[in-house]
């Protein structure tokens, strides 16, 4: 019997069963500037309207939020969240996202599971005006268990040069503004993990599981109100490192985010890891986004027009002169 690429482990005709599951639902995240459909070597977007345009990228995947997901067997959220580790990147910047390909690895392909993860990027994307142009499924046995997968993505954004926020117009006496998270986000599942090891627990009346895997909010349809109303100073995505890593990358030399800490509304999910795990919470803030997924600087007129424009918005500390780049109060 001669050796084939299926023997091997490699299921061709599950890859195009993928695609025919995707392809339309892919297709209706493109616009005018999409030039080509699923399929070509190359993905390519035109761009106009543009005086002097800056792209912006961003690459990211989810970490170990996957083994969730995997272990309970629920693909719907995972999407989202890759897509939205890149694009809150590159918002920060007042970018809007253009366009978004996926990496997606695994040991033996489903097309059912493949095409469910692919889905709630184009969920994603629809709500980012964003387009789905392209991506890669790879099967390596031998490299992946059967049943494990792995997935990255990858979004390129645009904004006019001189409307780039960098954190560069921050100044004392500027506000700072907490976006809230949906939870976790994609960020400290390691640790998450070593505390709550059964995903099937109660809490709160249904499976940890459930409240550990809602999905990475999206923050561009929140920033570009904002950004047709105010001018913001800096932006701050609160990822991985939290608050206490994050923050700082936008606040200039001699200066210092000064945060209320008792301001800070965190989501009672991370109350119970903080209390199980009997975790410090400076450690806390050093890894999870407590409940903060976003951080919004203005100047002080801005801050009533801010939260009227964002209900859930609520200001959590101040700019001053420090050698630190932050401290909490």
């Amino acid at each position: 019997m001669s050796n084939t690429y299926k023997s091997a482990g490699v299921d061709k005709e599950e890859g195009y069963r993928t695609v025919d599951k995707i392809k339309s639902a892919v297709a209706e995240t493109h616009n005018k500037n999409v030039l080509n459909n699923l399929g070509s070597f190359g993905a390519f977007y035109e761009i106009g309207g543009y005086k002097n345009p800056v792209l912006v990228s961003g690459t990211d995947g989810i970490g170990t939020k996957l083994k969730v997901a995997l272990d309970t067997k629920n693909y719907g959220s995972i999407g989202i969240d890759c897509f939205a580790m890149c694009a809150n990147d590159i918002v920060c910047h007042g970018a809007k996202p253009l366009f978004f390909l996926d990496y997606l690895a695994c040991g033996k392909l489903d097309a059912d599971v493949a095409a469910e993860i692919v889905m709630g990027m184009v969920k994603a994307c629809k709500d980012n005006e964003c387009a789905l142009i392209g991506g890669e499924t790879a099967e390596m046995p031998g490299m992946y268990q059967p049943g494990d997968y792995d997935v990255a993505g990858f979004c390129v954004g645009i904004v006019e040069k001189d409307q780039v926020i960098d954190g560069s117009k921050i100044k004392k006496g500027d506000k700072i503004i907490a976006l809230p998270s949906s939870g976790f986000h994609s960020n400290g599942f390691s640790l998450v993990r070593k505390i709550f090891p059964d995903f099937n627990e109660e809490f709160e009346g249904k499976p940890i599981h459930e409240t550990l895997l809602i999905p990475t909010k999206l923050y561009y349809q929140d920033i570009k109100k904002l950004m047709e109303n105010v001018e913001i100073s800096g932006i701050a995505h609160i990822t991985g490192g939290g608050l206490i890593e994050n923050l700082p990358r936008i606040i200039p030399e001699g200066l210092c985010a000064s945060i209320n800490e008792s301001e800070i509304r965190v989501p009672s999910v991370m109350l119970e890891l903080e209390k199980r795990g009997n975790i410090d919470r400076m450690e806390m803030h050093g890894t999870f986004n407590m409940g903060v997924g976003m951080t919004v600087v203005v100047d002080e007129q801005y801050v009533a027009k801010v939260l009227e424009l964002l209900p859930d918005a609520y200001e959590i500390g101040e700019i001053v002169e420090d050698s630190k780049k932050i401290r909490f109060k």
